[in-house]
């Protein structure tokens, strides 16, 4: 990638401990800080009931549109350093609660598979806590691979997610 290409990119944030919605908020406003990104836009909060162990809070989820010029993988180690900035501690249960999540959800047009990247994100296609607030801020985007997230969202009509 040329230093001088932008590339979009679109950030899912989550949060189900210590005033999940301060939270999630304090992580958009944290984007702001990764080196040679920017953001352009910001999805609504929503409510959700956890993924994973019902016996926690639900969830407070938003998604960011940035520009970057960074790598995939570069994107990907600067917002690990910004979750563990904003407190989030080691070992999370896997799908379990949470103060601050970080997920690249999509790089651009690229498809990427490996050990610690999965871009699109790994069931972006089936989390409507994911996909409804991406399309707040990208309501025309192709998700590689996927197709429109306006198509995909459709199948979670009757979700339970709560816009706050």
């Amino acid at each position: 990638m040329k230093e001088s290409t932008w590339i979009p990119a679109y950030i899912g944030i989550g949060s189900n401990l210590n005033n999940p919605r301060l939270q999630v908020t304090g992580g958009l406003d944290a984007l702001a800080t990764l080196s040679r990104t920017k953001v352009i836009s910001r999805s609504a909060l929503y409510r959700s009931a956890p993924l994973g162990p019902q016996d926690q809070p639900h969830f407070v989820n938003a998604v960011a549109g940035v520009l970057t010029r960074l790598d995939a993988h570069a994107l990907l180690r600067e917002l690990k350093e910004l979750e563990t900035k904003l407190g989030k501690a080691q070992p999370i249960v896997h799908w379990g609660p949470r103060v601050i999540d970080f997920d690249l959800l999509v790089f651009g047009s690229e498809r990427i598979a490996t050990s610690d990247l999965q871009v699109p994100h790994t069931g972006i296609a089936d989390r409507a806590f994911v996909i409804v607030p991406l399309l707040d801020v990208a309501p025309y985007l192709d998700v590689p691979g996927l197709g429109p997230a306006n198509r995909l969202a459709k199948r979670f009509a009757a979700e339970n997610l709560e816009r706050l």
